[in-house]
């Protein structure tokens, strides 16, 4: 039997794959789980025209972004983080925080996976942070003051 896979099956189909599989498997696991839908020519127009919708939105959320490092380039966002008297932070800044401090203070919406951080700031002090989208590279300051 031919279904569409209606979110990713370990194994056996990713989300938006159409796939042959057993009739027993497709109509006991599958179709209970909600997890397949059968493959009519209906229904695979449909994953068609949702495909072409999510390409179009993942080049207008692109577009967005690109736009977005065009205005952070060059700004400095300052954040404040419980420190010891060495300037050492009790908890690292995370690429979650630098995102919200974006958008709060710049209103520039960026993700989280196109931060280029390797890992968690821990001290006290000033970090160009690389932001990098398609391959568009930007940067921002970032400065940590003791809270």
């Amino acid at each position: 039997m031919k279904v569409i896979f209606l979110q990713d099956v370990p194994r056996v189909g990713k989300r938006h794959d159409v796939k042959e599989v057993n009739d027993g498997y497709a109509l006991n696991f599958l179709f209970p789980k909600k997890m397949a839908e059968k493959a009519t020519p209906d229904a695979i127009a449909r994953l068609e025209q949702r495909k072409k919708e999510i390409e179009i939105e993942r080049e207008v959320r692109d577009d967005l972004l690109k736009k977005n490092l065009e205005e952070i380039k060059n700004t400095a966002v300052t954040l404040r983080a419980k420190a010891d008297e060495k300037g050492h932070l009790f908890s690292g800044i995370h690429k979650k925080e630098i995102c919200k401090a974006l958008e709060n203070d710049h209103k520039a919406m960026v993700g989280e996976e196109f931060i280029m951080l390797d890992k968690p700031i821990k001290e006290i002090g000033e970090y160009e942070i690389p932001v990098e989208v398609k391959g568009k590279r930007s940067f921002f300051k970032l400065i940590v003051e003791k809270a």
